[in-house]
């Protein structure tokens, strides 16, 4: 009997071999939704609308911190970013440097998202910027009224207010009413232009000398399955798993195709063997062993940043079934 599993995930080449059903993951009547991961991050966090979905990594730590997560993930990562260049300033501000943010005042979407856990932890370790260093403000980026997903409690460790109701972070950025911004997505006056700008000039440049000195390619998003549906049925987190690994593989064939262009740049042939001469081959991995030093790195950030309430490993994150191996 084929079980039929509802996914909600954005497009991605690394998934689309999913969608168009070229790659059916053993056992299962895979339905696709397309949505934008806030959608589907906020419809399956607060109503678990699907048996399984794109998930943010740190709201996903947040239930396995507190043992109580409704959901259980398989080491699938759809969605990886460096992050120097989700940190905005004014155009004409005289910040060069993240440290001399120290004292000043920073819009964020959400306190627990991944994207900010990782620019915190980041700057912090590695540009003398600590978490504590600067006073926060939370609320929507384009549009107001924006609430944390996730009840966060970080028990006066940090100061973190939101902002009013009608107001948005891109508008008091504008308006030189907050100092920056740390952000995945880009602010409303970015480019162009605009009077706002990134802090890192050459962001490109900065992941770059940050990989090369950390080996860190940021995870952001892994695929969560409700735990229902994974209790009921344990075999889907391999089956979704392997799927999810051939679709990767078939999307990485592009990179091979010297023939015609595969996507409208002219030049990735080139960007993908740059990447590959930087990151190794298999430079966006699956598994636990290629990302645990990743991992590691990131839930040290969530617990540092008062988002969980216990140091968590790798393996605590992952359903056994896709920690372990045949060997024939």
């Amino acid at each position: 009997m084929t079980l039929r599993v509802t996914l909600s995930c954005d497009r991605y080449d690394r998934t689309e071999a999913l969608r168009d059903g070229r790659v059916v993951p053993d056992g299962i009547e895979l339905n696709y939704l397309t949505n934008f991961v806030e959608e589907t991050f906020f419809r399956m966090a607060r109503f678990q609308e699907f048996d399984a979905s794109e998930m943010s990594l740190s709201s996903y730590a947040l239930g396995v911190a507190k043992g109580d997560s409704p959901f259980v993930a398989i080491p699938v990562f759809p969605s990886r970013f460096f992050r120097h260049s989700g940190i905005y300033v004014r155009s004409d501000s005289d910040v060069a440097h993240p440290a001399q943010l120290k004292g000043g005042v920073v819009g964020i979407a959400e306190w627990q998202l991944t994207a900010n856990v990782w620019i915190r932890g980041i700057l912090a370790d590695e540009y003398d910027l600590p978490v504590d260093a600067v006073s926060y403000r939370t609320g929507g980026l384009l549009d107001p009224g924006r609430p944390e997903k996730l009840k966060v409690d970080l028990e006066g460790k940090f100061d973190v207010t939101p902002i009013g109701e009608g107001q948005t972070l891109s508008t008091m950025l504008a308006a030189g009413e907050i100092d920056a911004i740390y952000s995945p997505r880009a602010p409303r006056g970015f480019g162009l232009g605009g009077p706002i700008r990134r802090l890192f000039a050459d962001s490109r440049a900065a992941e770059v000398d940050y990989f090369r000195q950390t080996g860190i390619f940021p995870t952001m998003h892994v695929i969560a399955i409700r735990r229902d549906v994974y209790e009921a049925n344990r075999w889907v987190a391999r089956s979704l798993q392997n799927a999810f690994v051939e679709a990767k593989r078939l999307a990485e064939e592009n990179f091979e195709e010297t023939a015609s262009l595969r996507v409208m740049l002219p030049w990735y042939l080139d960007e993908a063997a740059f990447t590959r001469d930087l990151m190794g081959d298999d430079f966006w991995a699956y598994g636990l062993e290629p990302n645990r030093h990743v991992l590691e790195t990131f839930l040290r950030y969530h617990h540092e940043q008062g988002l969980s309430d216990r140091l968590l490993g790798p393996e605590q994150l992952f359903a056994p079934e896709t920690l372990a191996a045949t060997i024939i």
